[in-house]
């Protein structure tokens, strides 16, 4: 008897009925669709602003574009727009951006439009972050703010979970990124029921977001490179090399981030600290080019376009100097976050392990590049996945990543994140 009992399975949880997943459906459409809106008018104004400030204005003024007296003049400025709402703006447009992770805290509400003209400033003025952070942030603090009272019976714990899955699932224009984010979210939790029962309405939310962004707006990650064949024992070892060379380089970003956060923490001032910074950023972007400006998204899509555009050395130097900047940019104070500048960088780092040795496919190597990059910046192991994945829509290389990842977490797992606790030291 005590043998069967031994062999029995352990108890699994029970599933939730169907009528106490239902009323969570209306919330979910709701602020899924609120949430992307929120995204696509956050980057549409960016652009449109980025637009003037990198084409009309300097034209006018008889100015190169992204001649280095601009790009200086223009991150410089930047600076002192955004540590003018950093300073003036009630809310102070949130916390250290250098704590913040994609699992934004419930900001109160007059916090809000500070950090999205942050963040826009910022988009539109060329210090390398994406809109991630801030619009997850934004959209945390308006679905709980007006959740909690226009639903008061809803589990207020419910309305920061809806809003990041639709805010991810309008970034990736896909939920599967949103159910991937949060189902790695609850692993460390205790469940109450399934976990399907659990990714029920975050993934209702995430799909709205994701179908909302696409009738809007359209986005794809897919760089159209082209597609590899069958994978032999050469691309293997390229794959498990790339993946690893790529997860040290981001440690060592990781590892420089908390000394640079505290330098730029002595100037005590966003008017110090910001312009400062926009300051060091210029002269990155003079090393760099003006590709290593901006997010990186649009710029990702030109180096694929071209992928014998360049040389090897010409892409590890977009590599390096993206990644110093994006370390600074997230020191000093800007509103942004890391996924976006960290798929350029590792999208760099593949094409160069393409010039150096042009057995490597191009797309095993932007997929490895970026697999290893976003895993040691972002510890998010199925977000690093799929975003590697879907950038260059090859099946043949969906086995490579998933062996790849395996040395790599190795090397990044226990190792300090690039998000800081609030007294500036690292967090693991």
């Amino acid at each position: 008897m005590a043998q069967d009992t031994a062999r029995q399975p352990p108890p699994t949880a029970p599933a939730a009925p169907a009528r106490a997943l239902l009323p969570f459906i209306l919330p979910a459409v709701v602020v899924g669709v609120v949430a992307a809106l929120v995204f696509v008018g956050v980057s549409t104004a960016a652009e449109k602003l980025q637009h003037v400030l990198w084409g009309p204005l300097p034209d006018a003024l008889g100015v190169g574009r992204y001649s280095v007296l601009w790009m200086f003049v223009m991150l410089v400025a930047t600076g002192i727009a955004v540590g003018l709402v950093v300073w003036k703006v009630p809310g102070h447009a949130g916390p250290d951006p250098a704590t913040l992770g994609l699992d934004a805290p419930v900001l109160p509400p007059e916090v809000l439009p500070g950090l999205v003209l942050a963040a826009a400033l910022m988009l539109a003025g060329g210090p390398s972050l994406g809109p991630e952070n801030p619009v997850i942030a934004v959209n945390v603090g308006l679905a709980t703010w007006l959740g909690t009272r226009l639903l008061p019976r809803t589990p207020g714990t419910l309305w920061p979970v809806l809003a990041e899955s639709g805010t991810i699932g309008a970034l990736f224009g896909t939920p599967v990124a949103a159910a991937l984010v949060i189902s790695e979210a609850l692993a460390g939790k205790p469940l109450r029921g399934r976990l399907w029962d659990n990714l029920f309405a975050p993934l209702a939310a995430g799909a709205c977001g994701a179908m909302t962004t696409s009738l809007v707006a359209r986005p794809t990650f897919d760089l159209g490179l082209a597609p590899m064949g069958r994978p032999h024992a050469k691309d293997l070892l390229a794959a498990l090399v790339i993946a690893a060379t790529a997860a040290l380089l981001g440690l060592c970003a990781v590892y420089a981030f908390p000394y640079v956060h505290a330098a730029f923490r002595r100037l005590r001032h966003p008017l110090l600290a910001l312009p400062t910074g926009g300051v060091v950023l210029g002269g990155l972007a003079a090393l760099g080019g003006h590709l290593t400006l901006f997010k990186g998204l649009s710029e990702v899509g030109e180096l694929a376009r071209n992928p014998e555009g360049w040389s090897a050395g010409r892409f590890a130097l977009m590599a390096v100097v993206k990644l110093a900047a994006l370390v600074v940019a997230a020191s000093c104070g800007f509103r942004g976050g890391r996924i976006f500048p960290a798929v350029f960088i590792g999208t760099s780092l593949g094409l160069c392990a393409h010039a150096l040795v042009p057995a490597v496919h191009p797309s095993l190597g932007v997929a490895m590049g970026v697999l290893g990059m976003l895993l040691a910046i972002t510890r998010q192991g199925w977000v690093s996945l799929f975003t590697a994945a879907v950038l260059v829509a090859s099946p043949a290389i969906l086995t490579l990543l998933c062996v790849a990842s395996l040395p790599a977490w190795l090397l990044v797992t226990g190792r300090p994140q690039m998000q800081l606790r609030p007294d500036g030291t690292p967090g693991r």
